[in-house]
C-alpha cells in the first residue's frame, strides 16, 4: 500500500520550563521522559519530533503530550504533513543537514 505524503504526520513538541528549583527540575526531567517513552526524539534542544502513519495516530499522541504536561512552563505543539515536513531546512555549522527520516511502516498480514 502507498503511504500518502498528505496524510502521514509528524508531531513537534516545543518547550521552555522552568529549571530554577528542584521540583522544577523533576518536573522538567519527568515531562521529557513521558514524551521520549511515546516515541518522541530530540531534534534540537527543547525541540522533539515524532512520526506518525496518520492524523488519528497523532492525535492519540498530542492527548498523551497533554496528559504529561507540566504545572509551569510552556509548551507549544506543532503538526504537520510529511509533504509540508519534507520543505524543512536545518543547518548544522552552516552547512545544510537532511531532516529526519520518517519511521519505518509496520505493515501486517
Amino acid at each position: 500500500m502507498w503511504l500518502n505524503p498528505y496524510k502521514i504526520m509528524w508531531i513537534m513538541v516545543f518547550f521552555d520550563l522552568p529549571t530554577q528549583t528542584k521540583t522544577e527540575r523533576k518536573d522538567y526531567a519527568r515531562f521529557r521522559k513521558k514524551i521520549m517513552q511515546d516515541g518522541f526524539t530530540l531534534m534540537q534542544y527543547s525541540v522533539y519530533l515524532r512520526h506518525c502513519a496518520s492524523r488519528e495516530n497523532s492525535e492519540i499522541h498530542i492527548k498523551r503530550v497533554q496528559q504529561a504536561l507540566p504545572k509551569k512552563g510552556l509548551v507549544s505543539i506543532l503538526q504537520v504533513t510529511d509533504k509540508q515536513f519534507e520543505k524543512i531546512l536545518t543547518f548544522e555549522s552552516k552547512k545544510p543537514k537532511p531532516p529526519p527520516s520518517g519511521g519505518q511502516q509496520l505493515e501486517m498480514f
